[in-house]
């Protein structure tokens, strides 16, 4: 799930210090299983490729557009995981930095069913069968584990399982598998409290409104060093699963695009692309202890 806040600071710095990338080798939920490189099929060039304007790749996403995913609230700039992957994915598939033109669109309106302002969005999208009836998935880019952050001193901040944060008010956006998680696999006493986007989740959490806040890994981390007053990572979910969530790449359903994207991704994944960018990106998980 989740989306952007602003830069980090010292604390981030000091985080990143120990970074490392999270798994790249699991087989992707999209179910594409191709590693062929997208840019070296005559099907899948720019000039065959069915765009939104012709000679283009329109990438949406969300704003705020947060960090560790995005820097400076500006997609346009390559820095940040995603927007990084998703200017590798253009130039995977033939298309420079300057044909690559960024569109806003929110996380709620994106995954409805309908016409698309964008060939793809990149908004940390976990691929879902029920998501899937509305809209297409690449390959995942990027497996993802949900955590637990919270603030020194508050209910959940003791918590070591998940039995621990069911009498705790938790807190998630609307809509992400974030939300879901709280729901089906830490059943709490209380239902959940719902915000529009984690910006609003944060100052909530900061009140004291919320005990903790349910969101995916890295941007918990990040909320923890740079965002929240004393903020503490509780720890993660397990995986709710046989396999590990994913984020994946947005299109309209049954888009023409769809497998050429995928291919790219698969690309990225197999020459070690995402591997790099999630070493250089996002922070490893050590310090969050698995919650069960």
């Amino acid at each position: 799930m989740s989306r952007r806040l602003p830069a980090a600071g010292s604390a981030l710095i000091a985080l990143l210090a120990v970074a490392a990338c999270a798994p790249a080798d699991s087989e992707d939920e999209a179910g594409t299983g191709s590693s062929a490189s997208a840019s070296t099929s005559a099907s899948c060039a720019p000039a065959d490729l069915d765009t939104l304007a012709a000679g283009t790749l329109t990438v949406g996403t969300d704003t705020p557009a947060y960090t560790p995913w995005f820097q400076d609230n500006d997609p346009t700039n390559g820095k940040g995981f995603e927007s990084a992957v998703a200017y590798a994915v253009a130039e995977q598939l033939g298309y420079t930095n300057d044909q690559v033109k960024w569109e806003t669109v929110g996380f709620n309106a994106a995954v409805q069913p309908g016409a698309k302002t964008f060939d793809f969005d990149i908004n940390q999208f976990s691929i879902t069968d029920e998501r899937k009836e509305a809209v297409d998935f690449s390959s995942g880019y990027y497996d993802v584990a949900q955590a637990v952050v919270t603030i020194k001193g508050s209910k959940a901040a003791g918590a070591t399982s998940l039995a621990d944060l069911k009498d705790v008010k938790l807190g998630a956006q609307v809509g992400t598998t974030s939300y879901k998680a709280i729901e089906e696999q830490i059943q709490p006493s209380s239902k959940p409290a719902v915000y529009d986007d984690n910006d609003k989740a944060k100052l909530a959490l900061n009140n004291g409104q919320i005990d903790a806040l349910v969101v995916d890994l890295p941007t918990a981390l990040y909320l923890a060093a740079a965002e929240l007053d004393n903020g503490v990572v509780v720890g993660q979910l397990p995986a709710a699963g046989d396999s590990a969530e994913q984020f994946g790449l947005l299109l309209a359903k049954d888009s023409p695009l769809t497998d050429c994207v995928s291919d790219a991704v698969d690309a990225l994944r197999a020459d070690g692309t995402l591997e790099k960018l999630e070493t250089e990106w996002l922070t490893e998980s050590a310090g969050a202890p698995e919650l069960k």
